[in-house]
């Protein structure tokens, strides 16, 4: 069945807009708006809006992490496919950490292009659905537990498709990820790469620790997804420049159940699920959503809810413009542990906090 999207080509080689254009007609009924320059390509962005962006990787002027910080400007959910000749390993992972979605050459077979596009529309949709779904939340618990359920359900169905359809899950599954994560801390300018910047410092202890590489790795992804129930909360709560009052901090504290009942559909997130939902829980009990306690509390959880806790003090916030500096909250971290953290990470982030 041929699928449907409206797409924006920013391409300077005729040769390979004729290939590209080829494939894409023998895939679907594509509304393609074409142009050459660069300026032109981001004008017509601002006056359109489109399912998939392919940019040429050479064009003169082209600098990949200006182009897309652009691009996010005008929609921070665009999906981009890069149009490129020869590149290796490394460039191709620094271009995905810009937010490059996937790549196309000459050499690249009809049923990748097919496959890269139906994904990458599908995922924009997803994204768009998402952000709908957040300019919508002001009806009542029930209704927003079943919105979210959907929300679970067309991720499960991208996943399932993925699985069936290309060989490579896994990078694409991470890319997913990265864009998912992005399009959660893009809601606020002041948390621009938190879950980038947390995950980091989780990595950082459980290394430390040395636990098994699985482990970390779990550890990992549940940092880049752990805000993920935050899409549940309206922007007027989550950007309040002021104190919370009681009624704000209880929607506030449902994130983390939030985040982990769009994530439990998905079986191959099994070990992230509670990581997430118990990443605000305290060592003495105090902590949300369940009021766990010590060894009670998984041990990821417990690594997630310092590094967590230290990303955030050491940046700006809407209610709190002035971040603490490393010291400050090096000594914050001490001063609560064994209450807010466990003394025994506690230790070991002292000991890595340094690099941090």
């Amino acid at each position: 069945m041929k699928i449907n999207g409206k797409l924006l080509l920013i391409c300077d080689d005729a040769s390979f807009t004729a290939y590209l254009l080829e494939g894409l007609l023998r895939l679907g009924d594509f509304t393609i708006v074409e142009k050459q320059g660069l300026a032109q390509g981001l004008e017509a962005k601002k006056e359109e809006s489109f399912d998939l962006l392919f940019l040429r990787h050479g064009m003169p002027g082209l600098d990949i992490g200006n182009f897309m910080a652009e691009v996010r400007k005008i929609d921070s959910d665009c999906i981009v496919i890069l149009l490129v000749g020869q590149l290796d390993d490394n460039e191709i992972e620094n271009l995905a950490e810009m937010g490059i979605y996937d790549f196309i050459s000459r050499r690249t077979s009809q049923e990748r292009i097919n496959f890269v596009v139906d994904k990458g529309i599908r995922l924009h949709g997803l994204l768009a659905s998402a952000r709908r779904l957040n300019v919508g939340l002001k009806e009542t618990n029930s209704s927003l537990e079943k919105q979210n359920i959907l929300l679970a359900k067309r991720i499960e169905d991208s996943a399932k498709s993925l699985s069936r359809l290309y060989e490579d899950l896994r990078s694409t599954y991470m890319r997913t990820i990265r864009v998912l994560a992005q399009a959660i801390d893009a809601r606020d300018h002041y948390t621009h790469s938190h879950s980038e910047n947390v995950a980091r410092y989780a990595v950082a202890i459980a290394s430390q620790m040395n636990l098994p590489a699985k482990e970390i790795e779990l550890i990992r992804q549940a940092c880049e997804l752990h805000d993920l129930g935050k899409i549940g909360i309206e922007d007027s709560i989550l950007l309040k420049p002021s104190e919370l009052n009681t009624m704000e901090w209880e929607q506030i504290k449902k994130h983390p159940t939030i985040g982990a009942q769009i994530l439990e559909p998905l079986t191959f997130l099994n070990g992230v699920v509670d990581l997430i939902r118990q990443h605000h829980e305290h060592y003495d009990g105090t902590g949300y959503p369940e009021g766990r306690k010590g060894e009670d509390i998984l041990l990821g959880a417990r690594i997630i809810h310092i590094a967590d806790a230290y990303e955030a003090m050491c940046s700006a916030r809407s209610y709190r413009k002035t971040p603490f500096s490393k010291m400050q909250a090096i000594e914050e971290i001490k001063k609560n542990s064994g209450t807010q953290f466990d003394p025994k990470i506690v230790e070991v982030f002292l000991k890595v906090a340094d690099n941090l």
